[in-house]
C-alpha cells in the first residue's frame, strides 16, 4: 500500500440510518445548531474544519460554508470566504496504477486537502445536518460539480480504511456535470487534489427533493487560493465563466453573485414554460394569418386598377 493511501484514509463519514422512520439519527461528532449565525464580511480560512452544505436563509435553499475553525461555529457565504491551501499541503503522487485517474505524472508535488485532517491544512468536507435541512428534505441531496476554472485540474476522490479503490466523485478533467448523492445527517470528508497553483473557481449545485413534493436546487462558486505564493485578494476578484460549464447547467447556474443573494433557484415550472411557447405559437400563427390577408387586398386593387379590369 503507496504511502498517499496511507495518508488518505478515512476519516469522517457519518451517515447514519434514522433510528425513528422521518427522524434522523443525531452523527457522531458532529450536530448544529438550528440558530448557528451566520456571518458577513471577507474571511480567508487556511486551516481547521470547514464543511459546505445545505441550509435555508430567509426560507430560501442555498449552500453556505460551515464554518468550525472557531469555537463558536458559523455559517458563511462562498462569495465571501477564500478556502487557502498552502504549500504544507504539498505530497507527492505516488508511482502507483491505482491513482491514474488523476492524470498527474507520478513524483509530482501537488496540493492535496486530505481526508483524513492535516492540522496545518484547511479540511474540507459536506455536511446535510442543518436542522431545518433535516426535517424537510426526502432522504437526502445531490452535489453536482458544474465546473472548475483554474490553471490546473481539481480531483475529489474518498478512499476507505479497507485498502479498496479510491471513489472517484468529482474530475475536473471531464466535460460533463458530475452528480453524487449524499444522505441525509451525512458528514464527510475527502481528498482534494489540486495540481497546479493558483486561483481556483469551483461551482458547485446542490438539488433535493422535500417531503412536500417541491424540488428545491441553488449553486454556489467556491473559491480556492493554492499554494503560499497565490494571492486571496485575487481569489476574491475573480469571476466565474458559466459559458465554460456543461451544456444546459449554465443557465441552471444563473447567478446573482453582485447582489449578495443566494446564486440561484429552481428551474421554471414545466407549466410556465409551456405557456410560453403556447403564448409565441399563437402569436405566429396570428402574423402568418394578418400577413395572408393583406397580400390579398393588395391583389384585388392592382386588379381593379389595372387598364383591362381582366382577370387573372
Amino acid at each position: 500500500m503507496s504511502r498517499w493511501a496511507v495518508a488518505t484514509l478515512v476519516a469522517v463519514v457519518a451517515t447514519q440510518t434514522p433510528a425513528v422512520a422521518g427522524q434522523p439519527a443525531p452523527s457522531p461528532g458532529q450536530s448544529i445548531a438550528a440558530d448557528q449565525p451566520i456571518a458577513t464580511g471577507r474571511v480567508v480560512l487556511d486551516a481547521g474544519h470547514v464543511d459546505i452544505g445545505p441550509r435555508y436563509v430567509d426560507g430560501q435553499w442555498t449552500l453556505l460554508i460551515h464554518d468550525g475553525t472557531q469555537p463558536q461555529p458559523v455559517w458563511r457565504s462562498p462569495d465571501e470566504t477564500v478556502l487557502r491551501v498552502s504549500d504544507a499541503a504539498l505530497q507527492a503522487v505516488p508511482d502507483d496504477p491505482a491513482y491514474a485517474f488523476l492524470g498527474i505524472d507520478a513524483g509530482k508535488r501537488v496540493h492535496v486537502v486530505p481526508q483524513v485532517q492535516n492540522q496545518n491544512v484547511v479540511w474540507i468536507g459536506w455536511n446535510t445536518q442543518d436542522p431545518q435541512v433535516m426535517q424537510t428534505i426526502d432522504r437526502g441531496a445531490t452535489l453536482n460539480l458544474l465546473g472548475v476554472r483554474g490553471p490546473g485540474t481539481l480531483t475529489t476522490f474518498l478512499q476507505a480504511g479497507n485498502f479498496a479503490a479510491p471513489q472517484v466523485l468529482w474530475r475536473s478533467a471531464e466535460p460533463a456535470a458530475q452528480p453524487f448523492w449524499v444522505e441525509v445527517n451525512t458528514h464527510t470528508h475527502a481528498n482534494w487534489v489540486f495540481s497546479t497553483p493558483g486561483v481556483y473557481l469551483v461551482t458547485v449545485q446542490v438539488s433535493a427533493d422535500l417531503i412536500s413534493g417541491e424540488k428545491v436546487s441553488a449553486t454556489r462558486t467556491l473559491r480556492f487560493a493554492i499554494g503560499d505564493a497565490t494571492s486571496t485578494d485575487e481569489a476574491f476578484a475573480a469571476v466565474v465563466d458559466r459559458s465554460r460549464m456543461p451544456v444546459g447547467e449554465a443557465a441552471a447556474g444563473a447567478s446573482r453573485d453582485a447582489a449578495g443573494a443566494p446564486d440561484d433557484t429552481s428551474p421554471l415550472p414545466l407549466v410556465v414554460v409551456l405557456a410560453g411557447a403556447a403564448l409565441l405559437l399563437t402569436a405566429g400563427l396570428l402574423l402568418v394569418l394578418l400577413r395572408g390577408r393583406g397580400a390579398k387586398r393588395r391583389a384585388e386593387r392592382e386588379r381593379s386598377t389595372s387598364p383591362s379590369g381582366a382577370q387573372p
